[in-house]
């Protein structure tokens, strides 16, 4: 196990080189001027020339990209051309608002998918199945925005039950953050719910024509019982994967509905510094929603062993 892991750990050090380069190259290459942004509509060319110089800009790619990552290897990321503060202290500030929505929205996606999918494989062509595949479909199709400006509507204007927008951090008192992650963590959790719940039925129905199913049943043992002890337990390898996935695809992609709640989280910094082309905060963000990926999909190859012993590295 440990020489497997100290393996992949190694295989993410050109990983993170390559993001770095094509991130870096990518913001560089595309049209558009930081610093005619930063300057506004008034500034002459003289104050952009200026401005580009001490934010240097005018270096060549080559000389821009070492020193980029010289200060990287120091653990500086550099400061922000838009808000003139260090990006770590930002990306730190967003960091709370994104994992508390992550987490508050798998937790739901997990409750309902997993037991969701688990009926509707027990149930296979009945309408309970055909009813919870309808809403598999639906939710992969319906934009999470469109699920979160319905939502807003009706719960929050319409009968006010929750806030339209903001976020409460959670040092301000538990029951308010959580009241305030409510809302947007249900607009977000119908896609991932969708998704679950279609891997949970698939993987499940599967196991339940093992032959070791059809033996727990002749030896008379309860439909729960065989269901959670010998089905899902065996099927929990897939359905654990795309779970890690989830998680990684919901910490780097929460843009939206950031966006849509007014979250002060790395996805409505992510869309802020992209607009802006604050060329150290994206760099700095997509850098570290890579590192989130790399680090899930080591922890999933580590589950496996803990889920199947049959699995060995």
């Amino acid at each position: 196990m440990w020489p497997y892991l100290l393996k992949r750990i190694l295989a993410t050090i050109p990983v993170v080189l390559v993001v770095m380069v094509i991130v870096f190259l990518m913001l560089r290459l595309t049209p558009g001027d930081p610093a005619a942004n930063i300057a506004g509509d008034a500034a002459t060319s003289e104050d952009i020339a200026e401005l580009r110089v001490k934010l240097g800009l005018e270096e060549p790619l080559p000389v821009q990209f070492a020193i980029y990552a010289k200060n990287l290897l120091k653990g500086d990321f550099g400061e922000s051309f838009y808000y003139k503060r260090p990006v770590m202290s930002m990306v730190a500030d967003g960091i709370e608002p994104t994992l508390s929505l992550a987490l508050f929205t798998i937790v739901i996606a997990c409750l309902i998918a997993v037991p969701l999918g688990t009926l509707a494989a027990f149930k296979q062509g009945s309408w309970v199945d055909r009813l919870i595949m309808a809403f598999s479909v639906i939710g992969f199709s319906v934009p999470v925005f469109v699920i979160g400006y319905v939502l807003i509507y009706f719960l929050a204007v319409k009968l006010e039950w929750f806030p339209v927008q903001g976020y409460q951090r959670i040092g301000d008192g538990v029951a308010g953050w959580a009241y305030r992650l409510i809302l947007p963590a249900t607009a977000l959790s119908v896609i991932f719910i969708a998704l679950i719940a279609r891997m949970t039925r698939t993987s499940v129905l599967e196991v339940l024509n093992e032959d070791y199913i059809r033996t727990a049943r002749a030896k008379g043992l309860p439909q729960s019982k065989v269901l959670l002890k010998h089905a899902l337990r065996n099927a929990a390898v897939p359905i654990v994967t795309v779970i890690g996935i989830a998680i990684a695809i919901l910490i780097s992609g929460v843009v939206v509905t950031e966006s849509v709640f007014v979250i002060p989280g790395l996805g409505l910094l992510t869309l802020d510094a992209i607009q802006g082309r604050d060329y150290p905060t994206v760099q700095a963000l997509i850098l570290l929603f890579s590192l989130v990926y790399i680090i899930v999909n080591l922890l999933i190859d580590v589950a496996y062993t803990l889920l199947d012993p049959r699995i060995r590295y």
